[in-house]
C-alpha cells in the first residue's frame, strides 16, 4: 500500500487544467488499450472548473462511460443533484459524446435504487480507469459520513456491495454511494480538494485515528496504488 502523493498548485485554475489533462491522458490510454474507458466523478462546488476543463479535452469521448461516486436521492432536475451538475458542466463540448450512467432511479425506494445502480455499475468497465473523490470539512468523502450507521459497511475493504443507500446526520438527503472496494480498485484515484481549511482536515486525516472520526481515512489507507491528492489554496 503506497503513501498518498501530494500535488500542490498555486490556483484552482492551475489545478483544474492539470487534473483535466491528466484524466484525459489516462482515459485516452485506456481507450487505445481496451477500446473503452470508465470515469467516476464527485459532486459539490470544488470540481466545477475541473469539469469545464475536462469537457474540452479532445479524446474519444464516445468510448468513455461516466458515472458518479455518489448521489443525493433526488431527481436530476433537483438543484442539489450531482447528475444535474455533471450534465451541466462536464457532459458538454467534447464530452457531450460520453455515455452517462446515473445512480438515482425514480419511483423506487433508495434501497431498490441502490440495487439497480449496482447492476448498472457492474456493467461498466471495471476496475474504473479514473475515480475523482472530493472531501467535506467534516472529513467525509463519497457519501461516507461520520456517525452513519452504515459507515463500517461502506468502508469495508471486503464489502460485497458496489452501491449502497446511506443516511447520516451530516447529510440532508438519503445518499447513494459507491463502496470502498469499487473506489480503491481504480487505476487512478484522485482526491481533489481546495482551500486551507480542507488542507487542515486532510493533515489531521493523515495522522493516526479512527475512520469513524474522519472517513476520508478509509480512502487514504486502502489503495494498492498511491492515492493522488490535488490541492490548491
Amino acid at each position: 500500500m503506497g503513501e498518498p502523493r501530494m500535488m500542490e498548485f498555486k490556483t484552482g485554475g492551475d489545478l483544474a487544467a492539470a487534473l483535466a489533462g491528466r484524466v484525459a491522458e489516462v482515459l485516452a490510454m485506456a481507450v487505445e488499450k481496451d477500446g473503452t474507458a470508465s470515469l467516476a466523478v464527485s459532486g459539490g462546488s470544488t470540481p466545477r472548473a475541473f469539469f469545464l476543463a475536462l469537457s474540452r479535452q479532445e479524446i474519444a469521448w464516445s468510448k468513455v462511460t461516466v458515472t458518479l461516486v455518489d448521489e443525493r436521492f433526488v431527481p436530476s432536475s433537483h438543484e442539489r443533484s450531482n447528475h444535474r451538475l455533471v450534465a451541466t458542466l462536464l457532459l458538454q463540448n467534447e464530452a457531450a459524446f460520453a455515455e452517462f450512467v446515473p445512480l438515482f432511479a425514480d419511483g423506487v425506494s433508495a434501497a431498490d435504487a441502490a440495487r439497480q445502480a449496482a447492476e448498472a455499475i457492474t456493467a461498466i468497465k471495471q476496475p474504473f480507469d479514473v475515480v475523482i473523490l472530493g472531501m467535506g470539512m467534516d472529513g467525509h468523502t463519497a457519501s461516507w459520513f461520520p456517525e452513519s450507521d452504515q459507515l463500517d459497511t461502506v468502508t469495508d475493504p471486503a464489502a460485497p456491495e458496489t452501491v449502497m443507500a446511506i443516511e447520516a446526520p451530516g447529510a440532508e438527503e438519503t445518499r447513494l454511494t459507491l463502496t470502498l472496494p469499487v473506489v480503491a480498485e481504480a487505476k487512478l484515484c484522485v482526491l481533489h480538494i481546495e482551500g486551507n481549511g480542507k488542507r487542515e482536515v486532510l493533515d489531521r486525516a493523515l495522522q493516526p485515528g479512527p475512520v469513524s472520526a474522519l472517513p476520508i481515512r478509509a480512502a487514504l489507507r486502502n489503495f494498492g496504488s498511491p492515492l493522488q491528492i490535488y490541492w490548491a489554496p
